[in-house]
């Protein structure tokens, strides 16, 4: 069935429903979808400029109780691998990381039950005194367990948080926001409400947040249509998402066996994404599980954005995806796809562009 007159209705700037998205998912025209996710981007993004931010992941912890089937980074609490982050070394890590440049901390563990909600608001006061960098740290899971802990409300838990430090949360932890795939792949991680209402109530105290989607768990299109409906919600409502990232899964070291989803299916995902979140301003590359030839292509696909430079990234990686981007090939990828490449901040806006062949870029490379 041709999907044209739901493409054309998203380009005249209609909303399309959940009964249209399940019909481009079940379409073989991944390039035409793409064509209109990328004219909709455009909308959004009138000039050829691709972002990026310079920022390292901090996995301040390993220990977990939630034992999702498809994470091959957490060890059970008490297991003689886990580990707990010195603060002197998490405090090294921002250091490195402001030292070439970077803006952002993506701060994420496991959901510890060891660790009392002092811990994180402490943590924040200490590394808030010492540097100037945001701190876009804490998933849901991370917070509802806080909440567990503390005895707290989620908004109390959160107020205290932005008040120690905290900027922004990270949306991992989505995966698939539909009771039905998250009770399969990870009965303890909370409902797709809870995860919704952290968000939701992290705009309240005065952060924003982002959305993530992961496909390949086996999830059906009409869950993959329903999470997309449930985040657009969100952000009429409240407007808390700044950003969306979908990824796949990946299966490698996990419990969990399934196919690895394919370059097309990615494509189609995120182009799929880019025209139902008419509300989203900004999509970014997933080039980490991709690879960096993907995440270039996923630039005519609906993203304006390549992420983040990942200095550290150790969850997907222990996973199998192991793509490391520096900064000179975020540049190079940027560019060949015909696009100009510029740093920014956790607030998407822009520090520095890069124009070209400037002593101010070789120096800038050469530091990172």
């Amino acid at each position: 069935m041709s999907v044209d007159h739901i493409l054309e209705r998203a380009r005249a700037g209609e909303r399309i429903s959940v009964e249209d998205a399940v019909a481009l998912y079940e379409s073989n025209e991944t390039e035409k979808i793409g064509a209109v996710a990328n004219e909709i981007m455009k909308k959004w993004h009138p000039d050829p400029v691709t972002t990026f931010v310079i920022g390292r992941n901090v996995n301040y912890t390993n220990f977990c109780d939630t034992y999702c089937r498809f994470c091959a980074f957490y060890r059970p609490p008490g297991h003689e691998d886990g580990y707990v982050l010195d603060n002197e070394v998490i405090f090294q890590k921002i250091q490195e990381t402001i030292d070439v440049d970077g803006t952002e901390i993506l701060m994420q563990g496991g959901t510890n039950p060891d660790l009392p909600f002092s811990y994180y608001t402490d943590l924040l006061k200490e590394i808030k005194k010492r540097f100037d960098i945001t701190m876009h740290s804490f998933s849901p899971a991370e917070i509802w367990k806080m909440v567990e802990v503390s005895g707290l409300s989620l908004e109390e838990v959160l107020r205290e948080l932005h008040e120690a430090g905290l900027d922004s949360l990270p949306g991992g932890g989505a995966e698939i926001l539909d009771n039905r795939t998250r009770k399969r792949i990870s009965r303890l991680k909370g409902t797709w409400e809870e995860w919704i209402e952290c968000m939701k109530t992290a705009k309240k105290v005065g952060m924003h947040g982002t959305a993530t989607m992961v496909i390949g768990f086996g999830e059906k299109y009409e869950e993959r249509a329903l999470h997309l409906k449930r985040v657009r919600d969100a952000q009429d409502e409240t407007n808390c998402f700044l950003a969306f990232i979908p990824w796949t899964f990946q299966p490698d070291n996990t419990n969990m066996k399934a196919e690895k989803v394919t370059p097309d299916e990615y494509l189609k995902n995120l182009a799929i994404s880019r025209i139902f979140l008419d509300n989203v301003p900004n999509f970014q590359s997933s080039w980490v599980t991709m690879g960096p030839e993907i995440g270039k292509k996923s630039l005519e696909y609906g993203c304006n954005d390549f992420g983040s430079t990942m200095i550290e990234e150790n969850v997907v990686s222990a996973a199998g995806a192991t793509h490391k981007v520096d900064t000179n090939l975020i540049l190079r990828l940027i560019r060949e796809a015909g696009k100009t490449p510029a740093q920014r901040d956790t607030k998407y806006n822009t520090l520095r562009v890069f124009e070209g062949d400037t002593q101010a870029e070789k120096d800038f490379i050469m530091q990172n």
